[in-house]
């Protein structure tokens, strides 16, 4: 009853066997595929829930759960903490995936979920763009030079062909060192350090991904846009967060990824119940029928859907599987015999005094 364990080593190794292009494109499409076989009554996917703490710390602590009826439970726990970086030297965004047996309830799986939530959610965008951007665009904006930025950056660039990226930031550290953090992609596209309103005026596709705290958006003003804007609003995640100005999301196609938790928590926070257009699988599956949107203003509201990490959690471990990285561990304390909650204890004493009086 073996558990496979990937660390960051194995994850690291992971990228070095596949690369860090191929692995994108394989969430790209696996997100893709995912949304065009979606059927509801397959899955149940509750709008995540945690715990959120106030204090010079503060934070939040959720879980994102999936059950499928065909391959058994993933859960996901996510910590928020906007201070990590600089208080901690540790990322905003924070996690672990767990994969279930529904069968015995036993984890088969147990990884690091830090790089596969920055990986999904760049893929998610990439996803949504390719049907709701126009095919021209060729300008980026990148409103928030955090981490986020670099993986939406290199989701995008699989999709369209960008001739500059600008990007913005309130802390000039952040645009200071993003040319620096994505050298590893060998992107071809002159990077800008300008404004939001800059940005605004200028992009074709613009990717809001900021730690605004609670009522202090929007990050982006509202004014003349190229009529064909597409953005991606990723940094919403609480309750009163919000980056887009709000008569901006109501003039809008706004397309969540999960409507439910959009509601609760993202840009469609700011619509009259359910004003929003479709959702991510409902995109995905109905393409042709938005090819006019291209020509007008469009938002995906990307809060985070468990559909997305569980594509990308299977992806990873499969990967695992196939190429040997990571550990196979004992990790359930259970005995031969399934009525003897301690017998796991015995049977491992005495393995150790056998091998002790081998070795005398």
């Amino acid at each position: 009853m073996q558990t496979l364990l990937l660390t960051r080593n194995d994850i690291a190794e992971l990228v070095a066997i596949v690369g860090l292009d191929a692995l994108m494109d394989a969430v790209i499409d696996g997100i893709t595929n995912a949304c065009l076989h979606y059927r509801a009554d397959h899955f149940d996917i509750p709008v995540r829930d945690g715990f959120s703490y106030d204090g010079n710390d503060g934070g939040l602590i959720e879980w994102m759960p999936l059950l499928s009826s065909e391959v058994g439970v993933t859960l996901k726990l996510v910590g928020y903490h906007p201070h990590n970086p600089v208080r901690h030297k540790l990322p905003t965004v924070l996690s672990t995936m767990i994969g279930f047996d529904t069968a015995t309830g036993r984890a088969t799986s147990i990884l690091d979920a830090t790089f596969l939530t920055s990986l999904r959610t760049g893929a998610a965008s990439a996803v949504a763009s390719r049907i709701l951007s126009a095919p021209s665009s060729r300008v980026l904006g990148l409103i928030g030079a955090g981490a986020q930025a670099v993986t939406q950056l290199h989701a995008l660039s699989r999709v369209f062909d960008f001739d500059r990226c600008l990007i913005a930031d309130i802390d000039p550290a952040g645009c200071a060192s993003f040319e620096r953090r994505i050298q590893a992609l060998e992107i071809q596209t002159t990077v800008e350090t300008t404004t939001a309103d800059d940005i605004a005026a200028k992009a074709d596709i613009i990717c809001t991904a900021t730690s605004v705290a609670v009522g202090a958006g929007p990050v982006m003003p509202d004014g003349e846009f190229r009529s064909h804007l597409h953005i991606n609003a990723v940094g919403s995640d609480f309750p009163g967060k919000t980056e887009l100005p709000a008569d901006l999301v109501r003039r809008a196609l706004v397309c969540p990824d999960f409507a439910a938790q959009a509601q609760r928590e993202g840009e469609c926070q700011q619509l009259d119940g359910k004003a929003h257009g479709p959702e991510l699988y409902e995109l995905v599956q109905s393409a042709p029928r938005f090819s006019e949107a291209r020509n007008r203003l469009t938002v995906f509201d990307s809060t985070g859907w468990a559909l997305e990490d569980h594509v990308a959690a299977t992806i990873l471990t499969d990967l695992a599987r196939d190429t040997g990285c990571g550990t196979w561990i004992d990790m359930a304390a259970a005995s031969d015999d399934p009525r003897d909650p301690y017998g796991f204890a015995a049977s491992i004493q005495e393995a150790a005094a056998y091998t002790r009086k081998r070795s005398a």
